[in-house]
């Protein structure tokens, strides 16, 4: 579990921020979203295998 130290002088706001952003890092937001809900095990290869061939045609168009 990530944790921020709150030091004095500087704004709650200014911690949070911090807080976000090693959240975001470490993949926890993105990790608790994937795992909201049951996904059948084809469900997630056909997602995976799209999200592939997307990123395929975009560094393609970009080349």
């Amino acid at each position: 579990m990530p944790s921020v130290k709150h030091r004095t002088g500087e704004s709650i706001d200014k911690t949070l921020r911090a807080l976000k952003k090693k959240i975001d890092k470490e993949g926890i937001m993105k990790a608790a979203k994937a795992n909201r809900f049951y996904a059948k095990p084809s469900d997630r290869k056909r997602a995976k295998s799209k999200a592939a061939l997307k990123y395929k045609l975009k560094k393609t168009k970009h080349n």
